[in-house]
Parts: C-alpha cells; structure tokens; sequence
C-alpha cells in the first residue's frame, strides 16, 4: 500500500501519545535497513521493523511515513495492512502475552534532512547517507511507536555497497559480505528511544584514538568521521575537545559512559548544528573549517561537541517523557556546554560568549508574540518542532545559571548525580530532577520553578540611583515586566571614572522596587551595571551617566564578561526603540574592534542589522567598516571578522562600491569569503556568469554547488525565476533552498521583491501543504515581504484557522516587521 498520508495522521498528539504508553510495553526492535540502492536513482530504500512487546489493550497503532508497507506479520501469521500513510493499525492483538509484529516496507530518501538523508557529493561523486530523527522522524525510516517514553533495546542490521562505512549507535558485532553487498549488526543498545537510534553509511574516512577515564575504570574509542573530500578539514582538536569532555564528565556526573564508543560525524546540508545521538553524535559539516576560523568559531564547535556530549546522560541515559520537558534536556545541555568549556578546555570565554551571544538570541525570542514558558505545553509533535527555539536552549541555560547561582555549583551537580542513578535508562520529569537537587539545598524550588518555568517573557531592571555630592544616598532596583516579575539573585557593580570595578553588591531582588542598602554611602559610580556577572535572566537598562561612559569608554573595562552583558543589554535597548540606533552604531564602530571575536561578531551582525532596518540609508557605516579593514592586521580574527562585516555592509551601500567588493574578492583564498563577496557583486551586475562559473570549478564541492545555484541567481533579473524555484516541493535540498532564498534576498533587493508581496499571500496555503515543515518554515521566513503591507495582510490570512505551526511563524514574521516600523519610526 502507497503512502497518501495527511498532516493529521502524521502528527501525533500528547493524548494519543500517554495512552499509548499506558497501554504498552515495549522490550525490543531488531530492524534490517538495506540502503544497497543509495548510490543508484531509486527514491527508496528497504526496510524491516520487528518489534517485540506487550499490551493491555486489543488495538494500538505503529508510526510510520514510508512510502510503502509490503507486508504486516502477527507473531509469525501475516494479517490485514491497514496502512494509511501515516500509521498502521494493529487489530485484535493478545492482551498481556509477548507479540511479535513484524513490518516490511519501503522508505523513502530524504533530501530535506528529516529521517535518512542521502546526498552526492560534487567533488567525487560519492553518495552519503545520514540520519536525523528528532523528535518524531524515526517512522520516516522504519515502522516503529515513536514517542521519547516508550524505549527498547535496538539490534540493527546494516546492508550497503561493499567498501562503505555502516555505522549505528552501537559498536560493529558481526559482517557477512555477499557479492557487492555487505550487512553489518551491531551491539544491541541499552534502552534507547526511537529518535535516538542513527544510522550513516557511505565512504566516510575517520580519525580516531582511545579514551582513557582519569580513574582508570572505563575506555572508549573515540572517532570522527566525515566525507572524503573533507577529510582535510577533520582536525585534531575535534578528538582533543571530545576526550577532555569525557574526563570532565566522568568526574562530574559520576555514573560511567554508557554507550560504548563515542563517534562524531559531520555530515552537509544539516538542518541544525548537532544531534546528540548515543554512540554516533551527528554534526553541521560547517564545524569542519575549509575557511580560516576565528576563535570565537572554534569555540562555538567546542561548545556545541560538549553540549551534545552532556545529552548522553542528560536526554539519552534520562530521556523526558514528553516534548514538554524538551526544554529540560536542551537547557541542561546549553548551560553545560558552557560550563564544561570552561572547566575542561581551553575555551575559558565560554560565559562571556553566552552572555554576548546566546542571550540575544533568548531574548529575541522571548519577546515575541508567540513566546511561552520554559515548560510549554506541547499538545503534539508539530508544536514540540516549533519550540526548538530561544526560549528552550538559550533562556533554559540562563534559568539554570541563575538556579546553580541559587542553590551553590556543587550542590547542583550534586543532585544530577542522584537524578542519573534514580532514573537511568528510563524516562524522567523535571519534578524528578527538582526532588533530586531538593535533597542538597534548602531553598524552596517549588517556588523558584513556579517562578521561572511557568511565566513568560523578560523581566526589565533599571536602576534608581540617588546621589549626593560624591556619595550614593540610595540605590534601588526597579523590576517590570509584562507578565509577572521573578526573584532575580545578582551583583551589581561599580565603576570609577577609569573604568575599574570598585564595589561588587549582592543583590536579591523581590517585588517592583529593591533598595540596595549595601550601596549607601559608596562613591558615586561612572557606570553602574546589574546583572555583572550574568547570573539571571533580564533586560538590564542603565542610568543617564553609565550611558554616557559606556559611550565614551566601554572598551576600557576589562572584564570580559562584563562587556558581554553591556553589549547584549545596549541592543537591548535599541530594539525596544529605547536608544537611537545610530548610537548603538556610533559605539561598535568606536569599540567593537579591540572585542574578543565572539563580542566582535555579534556587535558587528547587530550593527548592520540596524543600518538595513532601523537607519535612512547612508553610505557612512560601510565608508567606516572599510577603513577599520583597511586599518586591522590581515591574518587576525579581527581583519577576517572585518572582512565579513564589510561584505555585508558594501553589499548594502548606496554608494558604488563595486571595486571595494572587488577588492576584497582578489585578496580572498576563503571560498566562503568569496561567494559572499560574489553574491555582492551579482546583485550589483558586477560579475558575469563566467566568473561565476569559473567558481563553481574553483570550489568544485557540494558545499560549492549550492552557493553557485543562489549567487548564480543573485542579479536583479532573477527574482521571478527564483520565486518560483523554491516553490516546487522535493526540488532542492534544504541546502540549496538556503541558497535560493539568499538570492531573492540578495544585497539592494527590496524593491525587487515588492512586487511579490502579495502573491506570497495567495500561495501560503500551498507552501505549508506541498513542503515538509522544515522546508515549508524556511520559505515562508524567506519570503515573508518587509513591506508595511504585510501587517494588514497577515492579520487577514490568519481570520481563519490556519495550523498551529503556521500561524506561529507568521506571527513572528509580523513581529518582527512591526518592531523595525516602530523602531524606524522612532529614529
């Protein structure tokens, strides 16, 4: 039977998916997955799903999104396929006895990242396979109860080509090769969920070496796998970074590593930046750098190793029951990646780079019309996909922050000792772990949790300072927020007129207005910064004086971190229509350039931000970007930083900025230097195809080809053309839609683009029902027109029910537009 699935039989809902696991018990999978059709044109790939459990129930139901089911087999009699696209149903079956259903079925290639993606490398023309599964996408590849609190064992048979890498979540057990075939089983895993299992296969090449536990009680190998045309860019920091994660976690959870061997695969065309799948952890290909990488890049991929590693006891040994524990896992992850960096590695800046970078992105989503509690409710498992946003990883990590502040480090981690040894290998809730960490402190968590985990939004703290003379009278924290304020726990520092920390005040604010009594009497701050140190979560405003300073002298305070938090609370302010943007641009270009990278990168990113949205268009902020280029040492972070910046920023001018660009693309060894530089170009017809072309045999790699596709596309002539490209469902990778909609959006397209405004409208119905919801939310963010227009006709195309996750996006999409008319409006 075909696949006709629907939207509705696809998405499964918490209800169905609690009296599921009422129902059944579920012991073990044994799955065949025969991918020896990858390197051939076939769409599909077979598949069997035999699944042993038990029920108390005459009827349940098997997930599964493949493109074909052969046969059903009931404990060994084959029975009725009642397929429907989306799910099979089981009739009839034997109340408390072991069943064996047995599944055989067709699955379809991905080529949007969902379930197991397959892609042909340009430079070789290798095929690759990998999988990606959350949070419900392992019945795209077999037939399976895929909800995260049903868990089993899973022993897996790989078959492919002779000569390819099979790899799964458990070490190799036995091979058997037949002809040009060969099948691989693996280790069966310990109890494992659904969207956890992995699976790659093709000609990956590897590094690998042996982990060691400091207390000599448990070894692992390590590995790093990736295409072989990457093989260059594998370097060794990836396995350093990797074994110096193992120690710390060893020694900080105290329950050993429990999958076996670790692997780390970097595979292209990623939807996200890591998957921590037990055993085989799947990563974003751009972590291997074919370009040169600043610090702040290589501190992000070591953030991002370490956050992923943390999963393997936090989301894979202890997995949430629901998705409305999704923030747990992934906010537990956030705040260790973090913490991890700075204890184990070299990486010591992590806190400062959270602080500088992830926050804004916490931020951002958490004054949007859509935001949530951290603990959401997620009444199915398209909801649980929309809320793998900032709010789940960024404002989670910083709410763990502030409860570690609250309740002591040692303490903390304390308590997620005893949570792993209480709930290992099952599923567990945030109740658990807050009865774990209660055995270590006396605070009252219940209120802390109630607090912090079911509100919304920031809250704002602006200072109240009253001076006389040379000397404080009082200090007071004004608390607002648009739901209900929270306790916040923080310092407050204080600077002289040199920019030195002279007074570090605890501060635990409660209610609209706390008086700092410890601040009376102390001299008169220069600048006065709550929140020092990020320990909480909110908008942080400043006095007119601190103002002043920050302006005139912010890059003389030393205290990286410190900077960070002024950084993120200066825009802040300049989104909230509090402080001209201009200002905010006038004071990255007066003291962005001596930043560490990550502060660098992300101030530059903003500044530009406000020029294409909040400013009248000037040529002044590229003018000023191409002299501190021309000023930076070729070589540094910052001369490439600068470089980035100056792309974007002559890309943008008014002015002719042609040879500048040219400039920069002849100085450019970088292939991704130059296809930004190109880009450029082509929106400005400064370049021919020729050159064009002459790139892509330059760059001859997948990575090549999709930039090619959108930057060949970039000149004004081709917005219709490309309009009407990345309308075509299954036509273009999620890669290759990136790149398509870079080009409608190309540098100086605003305009070009308005004639599409409404036409976006009348073809939104088709783009959520035509694509996967993956691809269909890129295009409907990529194509959302910045148009005054737009408010009015969103406000329309939502009087009837639309699905959830659509109306989700385009509320934040109308957000966003209103905030830069207001913002604009205001300057």
């Amino acid at each position: 039977m075909a696949n006709t699935t629907s939207r509705k039989t696809a998405n499964l809902t918490q209800a169905e998916a609690q009296a599921r696991s009422a129902a059944l018990q579920i012991s073990a999978y044994h799955l065949h997955l025969d991918v020896n059709s990858a390197p051939t044109s076939a769409e599909t790939f077979e598949v069997t799903s035999r699944i042993t459990f038990t029920t108390n129930a005459p009827e349940t139901f098997v997930d599964y999104l493949g493109e074909k089911v052969h046969s059903v087999r009931l404990n060994g009699t084959e029975v009725e396929n009642t397929f429907d696209g989306g799910r099979i149903y089981l009739r009839d079956l034997p109340v408390g006895e072991e069943i064996n259903v047995e599944i055989a079925g067709s699955s379809r290639y991905s080529r949007t990242g969902q379930g197991l993606h397959r892609m042909q490398d340009q430079a070789d023309g290798n095929t690759y396979l990998y999988s990606h599964l959350e949070p419900s996408d392992a019945r795209r590849i077999f037939p399976c109860f895929d909800q995260p609190d049903l868990k089993a064992n899973f022993t897996v048979t790989l078959s492919g080509p002779t000569g390819w890498q099979l790899l799964s979540n458990q070490p190799e057990e036995n091979r058997s090769e037949s002809g040009d075939s060969v099948s691989v089983t693996f280790a069966s895993t310990p109890l494992l969920s659904t969207y956890l299992t992995s699976f790659a296969a093709g000609p990956y090449v590897s590094k690998q070496r042996t982990w060691n536990a400091p207390d000599g009680t448990l070894s692992a190998q390590l590995r790093a796998f990736a295409r072989a045309s990457m093989e260059q860019y594998l370097d060794d920091e990836i396995l350093e970074i990797t074994a110096q994660g193992m120690d710390f976690f060893h020694q900080a959870y105290k329950f050993p590593y429990p999958w076996g061997k670790y692997d780390s695969i970097f595979v292209p065309e990623y939807n996200l930046g890591a998957m921590e799948n037990p055993g085989l952890v799947t990563f974003t290909e751009t972590y291997l750098f074919r370009s040169q990488a600043t610090r702040a890049q290589q501190a992000g991929r070591t953030n991002t190793i370490l956050h992923e590693m943390s999963h393997m006891w936090f989301g894979d040994l202890v997995t949430p029951k629901w998705w409305d524990d999704l923030w747990l896992k992934e906010s537990f992850a956030e705040f260790m990646g973090a913490d991890s960096s700075v204890e184990a590695t070299e990486y010591t800046e992590a806190w400062a780079n959270f602080a500088g970078q992830r926050k804004n992105w916490a931020y951002l989503q958490d004054q949007l019309p859509t935001t949530h509690p951290i603990k959401a409710d997620i009444p199915d498992v398209d909801a649980a996909r929309q809320n793998f946003d900032g709010i789940t990883y960024a404002k989670g990590a910083s709410v763990l922050k502030q409860l570690v502040h609250y309740v002591g480090r040692e303490n903390f981690y304390a308590g997620a000792q005893d949570y792993f040894q209480a709930h290992a290998f099952g599923a567990a809730t945030f109740a658990d772990l807050l009865d774990a960490l209660k055995n270590h402190t006396e605070r009252d968590l219940d209120a802390w949790s109630a607090a912090w985990l079911k509100t919304w939004g920031p809250d704002t703290l602006t200072p109240q300072l009253h001076v006389e003379g040379e000397k404080i009278t009082e200090l007071a924290v004004l608390a607002e927020a648009e739901d209900e304020t929270r306790p916040h726990r923080l310092n407050a520092a204080l600077f002289d007129a040199d920019l030195n920390k002279y007074a570090v005040l605890d501060v635990d604010v409660a209610g609209p207005r706390t008086i700092v009594d410890a601040a009376s009497g102390l001299a008169a701050p220069a600048l006065l910064l709550l929140n020092d140190g990020d320990h909480t979560y909110a908008k942080v405003r400043f006095d007119e004086t601190s103002l002043a300073t920050i302006q005139d002298k912010l890059s003389a305070i030393e205290d990286e971190l410190s900077r960070a938090v002024i950084w993120t609370s200066l825009w802040n302010l300049t989104r909230d229509g509090e402080w001209p943007a201009q200002n905010y641009v006038d004071t990255v270009l007066r003291h962005a350039v001596g930043e560490s990278p990550s502060l660098l990168a992300t101030a530059l990113n903003n500044a530009q931000y406000a020029v294409s949205h909040y400013l009248p268009e000037s040529p002044d902020f590229a003018n000023h970007i191409w002299q501190l280029l021309q000023d930076a040492e070729k070589g540094t972070d910052t001369h490439l930083l600068l470089t980035r910046a100056a792309i974007a920023a002559l890309g943008d001018s008014p002015e002719d900025t042609n040879e500048r660009l040219r400039a920069v693309l002849d100085d450019a060894t970088d292939p991704d230097i130059r296809w930004a530089a190109l880009r450029a170009l082509a929106a400005r017809e400064a370049v021919t195809k020729e050159e064009l072309e002459a790139e892509k045999q330059r760059d001859n790699t997948l990575t090549g080809a999709a930039a090619y596709l959108g930057v060949s596309r970039s000149f004004p002539g081709h917005k219709r053309e490309v309009f009407d490209m990345v309308l075509q469902p299954g036509a273009y990778s999620n890669a290759e839609v990136d790149s398509l909609l870079a080009a409608f959006n190309a540098p100086r397209s605003k305009q070009l683009t308005e004639p599409f405004a409404e036409e976006f409208f009348t073809v939104l119905d088709k783009i959520w029902q035509e694509h996967p919801i993956e691809i269909a939310n890129r295009l409907v963010r990529g194509l959302y027109p910045e148009l005054p227009m737009a408010d009015g006709a969103t406000d329309e195309f939502l009087r009837i029910e639309r699905p959830r996750a659509l109306r989700r996006v385009l509320l934040e999409c109308q957000d966003h537009l209103r905030r830069t008319l207001r913002v604009k409006s205001g300057q």
